[in-house]
Protein backbone atom coordinates (compact mmCIF):
# COMPACT_ATOMS: atom_id res chain seq x y z
CA UNK A 1 0.00 0.00 0.00
CA UNK A 2 1.55 3.47 -0.85
CA UNK A 3 2.33 5.85 2.26
CA UNK A 4 1.92 9.44 1.30
CA UNK A 5 0.71 12.81 1.74
CA UNK A 6 -0.60 15.77 -0.29
CA UNK A 7 0.61 19.33 -0.43
CA UNK A 8 -0.96 22.77 -2.02
CA UNK A 9 1.12 24.48 -4.50
CA UNK A 10 0.51 27.90 -6.44
CA UNK A 11 2.61 28.57 -9.66
CA UNK A 12 2.63 32.16 -11.39
CA UNK A 13 3.64 31.98 -15.18
CA UNK A 14 4.45 34.80 -17.41
CA UNK A 15 3.72 34.29 -21.69
CA UNK A 16 7.10 35.38 -23.20
CA UNK A 17 4.91 36.16 -26.04
CA UNK A 18 1.93 38.20 -25.00
CA UNK A 19 3.11 39.33 -21.53
CA UNK A 20 -0.08 38.08 -20.05
CA UNK A 21 0.92 36.94 -16.14
CA UNK A 22 -1.54 34.59 -14.31
CA UNK A 23 -1.49 32.01 -11.52
CA UNK A 24 -1.84 27.90 -11.51
CA UNK A 25 -3.11 25.91 -8.37
CA UNK A 26 -1.82 22.37 -7.87
CA UNK A 27 -2.19 19.49 -5.52
CA UNK A 28 1.10 17.28 -5.22
CA UNK A 29 0.51 14.51 -4.11
CA UNK A 30 3.78 12.93 -2.51
CA UNK A 31 3.65 8.70 -2.64
CA UNK A 32 6.03 5.94 -1.26
CA UNK A 33 6.04 2.44 -1.71
CA UNK A 34 7.18 -0.42 0.37
CA UNK A 35 10.61 -0.36 -1.07
CA UNK A 36 10.93 3.52 -0.38
CA UNK A 37 10.72 4.84 -4.17
CA UNK A 38 9.40 7.75 -4.20
CA UNK A 39 6.87 9.57 -6.92
CA UNK A 40 5.07 12.88 -7.29
CA UNK A 41 1.41 13.31 -9.14
CA UNK A 42 0.84 16.61 -10.06
CA UNK A 43 -3.17 17.17 -9.96
CA UNK A 44 -4.60 20.40 -11.56
CA UNK A 45 -8.55 20.51 -10.52
CA UNK A 46 -8.47 16.76 -9.39
CA UNK A 47 -7.50 15.71 -12.37
CA UNK A 48 -3.61 14.02 -13.22
CA UNK A 49 -1.08 16.59 -15.32
CA UNK A 50 2.26 17.52 -16.48
CA UNK A 51 4.64 19.59 -13.60
CA UNK A 52 4.13 22.78 -13.68
CA UNK A 53 7.58 23.33 -15.70
CA UNK A 54 7.05 21.26 -18.31
CA UNK A 55 4.53 22.34 -21.21
CA UNK A 56 2.62 25.51 -19.75
CA UNK A 57 0.56 26.78 -22.60
CA UNK A 58 -0.40 30.63 -21.97
CA UNK A 59 -4.52 30.76 -21.49
CA UNK A 60 -4.38 34.26 -23.43
CA UNK A 61 -2.59 33.49 -26.72
CA UNK A 62 -1.92 29.88 -27.07
CA UNK A 63 1.96 30.02 -27.30
CA UNK A 64 4.40 27.56 -25.45
CA UNK A 65 6.94 30.23 -24.16
CA UNK A 66 6.32 30.53 -20.55
CA UNK A 67 8.11 31.20 -17.88
CA UNK A 68 7.42 30.60 -14.22
CA UNK A 69 8.22 32.23 -10.89
CA UNK A 70 9.24 31.46 -7.39
CA UNK A 71 5.96 30.49 -5.48
CA UNK A 72 4.86 33.56 -3.73
CA UNK A 73 6.46 36.11 -6.13
CA UNK A 74 2.77 37.34 -7.45
CA UNK A 75 2.23 38.02 -3.85
CA UNK A 76 5.23 40.04 -3.18
CA UNK A 77 4.62 41.78 -7.00
CA UNK A 78 0.76 42.56 -7.49
CA UNK A 79 2.09 45.37 -10.18
CA UNK A 80 2.52 42.56 -12.47
CA UNK A 81 -0.82 41.29 -12.46
CA UNK A 82 -3.06 42.92 -15.15
CA UNK A 83 -6.66 43.59 -14.33
CA UNK A 84 -8.95 41.14 -15.99
CA UNK A 85 -10.53 42.32 -18.94
CA UNK A 86 -14.30 43.17 -18.83
CA UNK A 87 -16.70 40.70 -20.35
CA UNK A 88 -17.77 42.04 -23.56
CA UNK A 89 -21.74 43.01 -23.52
CA UNK A 90 -23.83 40.46 -25.85
CA UNK A 91 -24.23 41.65 -29.12
CA UNK A 92 -27.11 39.22 -29.81
CA UNK A 93 -28.28 36.90 -27.43
CA UNK A 94 -30.43 33.74 -28.92
CA UNK A 95 -33.78 33.18 -27.60
CA UNK A 96 -33.63 29.69 -25.43
CA UNK A 97 -35.40 27.33 -27.16
CA UNK A 98 -37.65 25.09 -25.02
CA UNK A 99 -36.56 21.62 -24.56
CA UNK A 100 -33.47 21.96 -26.01
CA UNK A 101 -29.99 21.88 -23.99
CA UNK A 102 -28.15 25.34 -23.93
CA UNK A 103 -25.46 25.47 -26.35
CA UNK A 104 -21.64 24.96 -25.06
CA UNK A 105 -19.33 27.94 -25.57
CA UNK A 106 -16.36 26.72 -28.15
CA UNK A 107 -13.01 27.03 -26.95
CA UNK A 108 -10.04 27.73 -29.12
CA UNK A 109 -7.46 25.85 -30.50
CA UNK A 110 -4.10 27.84 -30.56
CA UNK A 111 -3.03 28.70 -34.00
CA UNK A 112 0.56 26.73 -34.03
CA UNK A 113 -2.03 23.58 -33.25
CA UNK A 114 -3.84 24.20 -36.21
CA UNK A 115 -0.96 24.67 -38.51
CA UNK A 116 0.85 21.84 -37.32
CA UNK A 117 -2.08 19.53 -37.87
CA UNK A 118 -3.12 21.52 -41.10
CA UNK A 119 0.14 21.95 -43.15
CA UNK A 120 0.61 18.18 -43.41
CA UNK A 121 -2.56 17.29 -43.90
CA UNK A 122 -3.02 19.85 -47.19
CA UNK A 123 0.44 18.58 -48.69
CA UNK A 124 -0.82 15.15 -48.19
CA UNK A 125 -4.18 15.87 -49.92
CA UNK A 126 -2.08 18.30 -52.59
CA UNK A 127 -0.10 14.84 -53.53
CA UNK A 128 -3.00 12.14 -53.41
CA UNK A 129 -4.66 14.61 -56.04
CA UNK A 130 -1.14 15.25 -57.79
CA UNK A 131 -0.67 11.30 -58.09
CA UNK A 132 -4.19 11.04 -58.95
CA UNK A 133 -3.93 12.98 -61.95
CA UNK A 134 -0.61 11.92 -63.25
CA UNK A 135 -2.12 8.34 -62.68
CA UNK A 136 -4.97 9.49 -65.20
CA UNK A 137 -2.55 10.92 -67.67
CA UNK A 138 -0.54 8.19 -68.20
CA UNK A 139 -2.18 5.43 -67.24
CA UNK A 140 0.15 1.51 -66.87
CA UNK A 141 -0.23 -0.75 -69.17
Amino acid sequence: MPDGFDTRETWPYECLRCLYVWEEDFVVRHLSDARGNKVDIWLSSGIPVQPPWSGACCPGCGAYRVTWFPSGYLTRHPELVAAPDPEPEPVFAPMPVPGRAPAVARTHLPGRLLVGLGVPLALFVAYELYANVVAVAHPHH
